[in-house]
């Protein structure tokens, strides 16, 4: 039996990390399995408290904030699993995640990481996710499957290929890992997974989507509440996501359309909702990209302040 390894990042969300491992104790029935949690410079340091409540889960601290990537790739350095499951710390298990997973890896050479279907924790007949369309890379824009839709059975049984996987819940082998690389850590948050599945492509495995397998996530249904770190991690990552992954005449074609159209309506949608601190944020982003390197480790952004 192949082993799996569960990671999970906590980052000030102890009591919710602790939700999701009480999830896979009851809902798991997978046998060879090591569930990591990695915290990722929390204010307060739950590991130690950890080490007891839970002896038979690796608990690992990070002395720094290393975001979404540098948290899972810590986690996927200390694992020892065939098969590298990465899930957000705000997921639930459900009832055979990882067999359903766990077979289309085995069963499917040519598959290198899956994702499961995903639903919204707080509604569970709405989907969130049920596979990615392909890259428009002229506009770095694709579209989420089945995205706040009800479930009807619609996306039923689909064992197949996708675009991407989805960062709240993927399963890796750890030979495409092996080939392909660990995420890129200067991304920190936003598009990390979804470059990820273009390095894990390149390296000649097929990301896939299977709606058998199941699991929740917390996050909310709306759109999550904007803020300076977001609007700047997310249109700087769009840009280097595209620098790092599109043809060049795409690229060109791109960095046009951004800069010409992207940059003034969202000016003006700024201004228009008052929220006139993100116009400086839009800019750092654009600079950012033109004096850095696409392998930069600058992330161009004070962590420290990160609550």
């Amino acid at each position: 039996m192949k082993k799996v390894s569960v990671v999970t990042v906590n980052f000030n969300q102890p009591a919710v990390t602790e939700e999701l491992l009480s999830s896979i104790k009851k809902t798991n029935t997978y046998a060879s399995l090591e569930i990591i949690v990695v915290d990722n410079a929390s204010k307060i340091n739950p590991v130690p408290g950890w080490l007891v409540t839970y002896p038979d889960i690796k608990s690992i601290r990070s002395d720094a904030n290393l975001g979404f990537a540098g948290g899972n790739n810590l986690g996927i350095k200390n694992a020892t699993g065939d098969y590298i499951f990465l899930v957000n710390n705000d997921t639930e298990f459900t009832p055979g995640l990882l067999n359903a997973l766990v077979d289309t890896l085995e069963t499917h050479d040519e598959v290198g990481i899956v994702s499961p279907m995903i639903k919204y924790y707080s509604d569970s007949g709405v989907i969130q996710y049920a596979g990615y369309t392909p890259m428009d890379y002229y506009t770095c824009r694709n579209s989420c499957i089945g995205l706040r839709e009800k479930d009807q059975g619609q996306f039923n049984h689909i064992i197949g290929p996708t675009a991407y996987c989805h960062g709240a819940a993927m399963m890796i082998k750890k030979e495409a890992i092996d080939k392909a690389g660990l995420m890129a850590e200067n991304f920190f948050l936003y598009y990390e997974e979804v470059d990820w599945c273009e390095m894990i492509k390149r390296a000649g495995y097929e990301a896939w989507v299977n709606t058998d397998a199941l699991i929740y996530h917390k996050e909310s249904i709306s759109v999550g509440k904007k803020s300076k770190l977001k609007e700047y991690f997310m249109n700087r990552n769009r840009i280097l996501f595209t620098r790092r992954n599109a043809p060049a005449h795409k690229k060109i074609f791109f960095f046009i359309y951004f800069l010409l159209l992207v940059v003034p309506r969202n000016v003006l949608a700024y201004i228009k909702n008052k929220n006139y601190a993100f116009i400086p944020m839009l800019f750092k982003a654009v600079w950012w990209n033109l004096t850095h390197s696409k392998n930069s480790s600058n992330l161009g952004y004070p962590i420290n302040t990160i609550a």
